[in-house]
């Protein structure tokens, strides 16, 4: 009996919690039902819950406007205010920015919104003009010297020095260092003919002899020597040397197995 009786309690209980379910349906749904929108708010269109108007912020639940100062408006999103062109964010307003003589206004929503010229630099709240050495022109750099050397000259100190080409050769395409002509190799300032042996040809390498052996030929000394080929092998893969025919395997000057 008192099994029974306490079956009868739980289900006497769950019975109350569905009745008071069922007398307030809207209990579990109220957030993020129409008639419980903040003001200024809309339902969101994908998912639940709701998003403020344009123009409004949301704090605490609730939509607040935003306070557009003076020299602003609106962004895209509609969730904040940008400052006008010409002016530049200060707290909770925008104040001019102040564009020196020889400078001009950036684009930009920090620092100070404004960049010199060509040929100027910022100094302070000003623009002051670069000292530009002869044969060199002003860049558009912020950093470094301000300025670079012309085509056939090259930064020494504070000037640009011509550059002395010397016979065969010619300057590279950024003009500011020379290369030796093809077939010539640099010795010091100078360039100097390359002794292309018999059986050899020329390669465009800026190190070594500035030559490599034909096919079939090794290097020796300054000469391209036939490489000689044991029996059961085979001139390998770069060309200058000999390797073995499967199975057999090099030992010194022969292939065994």
């Amino acid at each position: 009996m008192g099994e029974i009786r306490r079956l009868g309690v739980h289900t006497i209980r769950l019975l109350l919690v569905f009745a008071i379910l069922i007398a307030t349906p809207g209990a579990m749904l109220a957030q993020g039902t129409p008639d419980q929108l903040p003001e200024n708010a809309v339902a969101r269109s994908f998912g639940s819950g709701w998003e403020c108007k344009r123009g409004y912020r949301e704090a605490n639940r609730a939509c607040l406007a935003i306070k557009v100062p003076p020299n602003a408006y609106l962004s895209p999103s509609g969730n904040r205010w940008i400052c006008n062109r010409g002016f530049r964010k200060a707290s909770d307003d925008c104040v001019p920015i102040n564009v020196p003589a020889n400078g001009y206004l950036k684009e930009v929503s920090y620092g100070r919104g404004w960049e010199c010229n060509r040929g100027y630099r910022a100094a302070g709240e000003n623009c002051a003009a670069i000292k530009i050495p002869a044969n060199a022109f002003p860049t558009n750099t912020t950093y470094g010297r301000g300025w670079k050397c012309v085509r056939g000259f090259r930064e020494v100190d504070q000037t640009c020095e011509a550059i002395e080409v010397p016979e065969n050769a010619f300057l590279t395409s950024d003009g500011s260092r020379w290369k030796c002509d093809r077939g010539y190799q640099k010795a010091d300032l100078t360039c100097v003919a390359i002794q292309n042996p018999e059986n050899g040809y020329l390669i465009d390498l800026s190190y070594g002899r500035g030559w490599k052996c034909l096919r079939g030929y090794q290097a020796l000394n300054e000469n391209c020597v036939a490489v000689e080929v044991p029996e059961n092998a085979h001139i390998d893969y770069s060309g200058n040397d000999w390797d073995c025919d499967r199975p057999y395997r090099k030992v010194q000057n022969e292939c065994v197995l």
